[in-house]
């Protein structure tokens, strides 16, 4: 039995850890909301660079186990430990007496720091290794989860294996009663139907809702549609246009601007007009902040391209590449070697004629109140965001496109 002042101090420990774990999960769960439903949101503090970008990983599927945000993981881990932090006070309040079976207090609590450590190091190595970005807020709860671990260890006969073995028998222990057995199926039944509800839904993940939507276009490489020239589609006069407004460092545009490449061989009547709405201060001068350094650049070339007849071919090479420089921009089309006359490449990228083409698109988005890429136009009908595929053949066909094949 440990004496009373040691369980003071690691109680005291402890719920200093918890407090810290408590507030950082509750601002990691509000930079999640931020990055995720808040389209207008300004880059947190903690997004400093491509690699410290606690945004950036906000904004993945791996952001989430099974539909709910980790953050909101964390919380109710927290929540959890501070539930058992004062259980042996809690449970002498008569409606809370079933919480009698939590018996060795900071067993559970040892063996939950470990167990949440050593989830912790995987979700680094998948922060390092595969998104290969770090939320330098996400590394402060392991280290936090591994304290409250070491904390509660201490003083427990067999260390962690000995707080692991302990709380696995008083579970066991804990279902004999019949009354507890069913109220333990009972909620693990609610649990189970609730996950299976943000799962199936992505109701609070977006990005896992964008990547059973729009996986194929994302992971498909702009490049691969062939498409060449300044024309996209029919050229007939009659024909059904659909504008898209985009920016080059957008994700969402990447994903749009394939999903455009593929639909329109599917319509006869269909053309494809792109216009240019760069989040980047550099020329769009209704920006308060920089949101995608660099896709002015794009833009800019992009534009210079069409007055030689190669626009798509620039398009979709800058959406699979991403220069963000203008040295890079130069680099990557010198090696794609598209035949550009590249003098004159620079001096039109430079030039009033494209400056005017791109402020003219730029504005007129604005006053249209598309202040967010993507954004698609057909007829006087506006579309924020990206259409799942089927979706946007509907909406095609709403507006005259006529279809090749029956495919609805």
């Amino acid at each position: 039995m440990e004496d009373d002042k040691l369980q003071f101090k690691k109680t005291v420990l402890i719920g200093i850890f918890l407090t810290i774990g408590l507030l950082v999960t509750l601002d990691l769960a509000y930079i999640y909301y931020q990055a995720n439903f808040n389209e207008y949101a300004m880059p947190s503090f903690c997004s400093v660079s491509d690699f410290i970008d606690c945004d950036g990983v906000a904004r993945t599927t791996e952001s989430q186990f099974f539909g709910v945000p980790l953050a909101y993981w964390g919380i109710f881990l927290y929540s959890f430990i501070i539930m058992l932090l004062f259980v042996d006070k809690l449970k002498q309040i008569p409606f809370l007496k079933f919480l009698e079976v939590f018996k060795n207090k900071f067993h559970y609590i040892a063996s939950l720091g470990l167990i949440s450590f050593a989830i912790s190091m995987i979700l680094l190595c998948v922060s390092l290794f595969g998104i290969h970005k770090l939320c330098v807020m996400c590394a402060l709860t392991y280290v936090i989860d591994l304290c409250i671990g070491i904390v509660a260890v201490v003083g427990i006969k067999g260390n962690f294996f000995g707080a692991v073995k302990q709380s696995w028998l008083d579970f066991v222990d804990a279902l004999k009663p019949v009354p507890y057995r069913i109220a333990f199926i009972v909620v693990m039944i609610c649990a189970c139907s609730f996950l299976g509800w943000t799962y199936t839904t992505a109701k609070f993940s977006p990005a896992l809702k964008f990547q059973r939507e729009y996986g194929t276009f994302v992971k498909a490489k702009a490049t691969q549609y062939g498409t060449k020239g300044n024309i996209l589609g029919s050229d007939a006069k009659d024909a059904v246009v659909l504008e898209i407004y985009s920016d080059y460092m957008c994700p969402m545009c990447h994903a749009c601007n394939n999903m455009l490449n593929a639909v329109v061989a599917e319509f006869e009547n269909l053309r494809i007009e792109p216009h240019s709405m760069p989040l980047d201060t550099a020329c769009n001068t209704y920006l308060k902040q920089e949101f995608h350094h660099g896709s002015c650049t794009m833009a800019k070339y992009a534009e210079a391209a069409r007055m030689q007849g190669k626009f798509w071919e620039v398009n979709n090479l800058f959406f699979e590449k991403k220069p963000a420089t203008e040295d890079e921009v130069i680099s990557v089309l010198e090696e794609a070697d598209y035949g550009l006359d590249m003098d004159k490449l620079k001096k039109d990228a430079h030039g009033k004629e494209v400056n005017d083409m791109l402020q003219k698109d730029i504005k007129f988005a604005v006053e249209k109140d598309q202040f967010g890429t993507p954004s698609m136009k057909m007829g006087d009908e506006f579309q924020m965001g990206v259409k799942g595929y089927p979706k946007l053949k509907e909406w095609i066909i709403k507006h005259g496109g006529k279809p090749k094949h029956k495919f609805l």
